[in-house]
């Protein structure tokens, strides 16, 4: 009888590939599974801002504001004093601009809030309700730039809240519009 030589055969051995299953289920808790991980929420992700009234009544010429060229850069030509403003009218349409990014909406509205803040700090107080829509919109887009922006307005608003009304500073409205923070 002739001798046998075993050869050894090389055989591939196949693993099973890890399935993926949901959380929370039966199928996770089994042998060669992978759990997925949650969806993202997009906290941060940046939200489309809605068309804002700033920019309508900007296009109409209801404000009475133009653009001043200089060479320090650019600069708004009010048309009317500052103190003569209807500050129950304009205030809140400028800081509804604070949502837009694109120029000239975006340098009109911030500078716009800036001069009014400072040279009728003493008008602001009773329309400070007004003002917590539009500045909780521009918080809740989550673009850096109208994020930062908003946050300096808000500094800038409390300083010069707390030069003319110290004791009404109190009255103020932090908790609804710092919600989302």
């Amino acid at each position: 009888m002739a001798s046998q030589v075993l050869v050894p055969v090389n055989r591939t051995i196949k693993k099973k590939q890890d399935e993926e299953a949901e959380g929370f289920t039966l199928k996770a808790g089994m042998k060669n599974t992978k759990v997925k991980g949650p969806p993202s929420a997009n906290a941060f992700k940046e939200r489309p801002a809605k068309p804002t009234s700033f920019r309508k009544f900007y296009e109409r010429g209801d404000f009475p504001i133009q653009l001043e060229h200089d060479t320090k850069g650019n600069k708004i030509a009010w048309k009317v004093e500052i103190e003569k403003l209807d500050f129950h009218h304009y205030l809140p349409l400028f800081f509804d601009g604070l949502c837009e990014v694109t120029h000239p909406y975006e340098f009109f509205s911030r500078q716009g809030v800036h001069d009014m803040l400072e040279h009728g700090s003493h008008k602001v107080l009773p329309v400070i309700p007004q003002l917590i829509i539009p500045i909780k919109n521009a918080l809740n887009t989550r673009k850096k730039s109208s994020v930062c922006t908003s946050l300096k307005i808000l500094q800038h608003l409390v300083i010069s809240a707390n030069l003319y009304w110290t004791k009404s500073l109190c009255s103020l409205p932090y908790r609804q519009i710092c919600q989302f923070l």
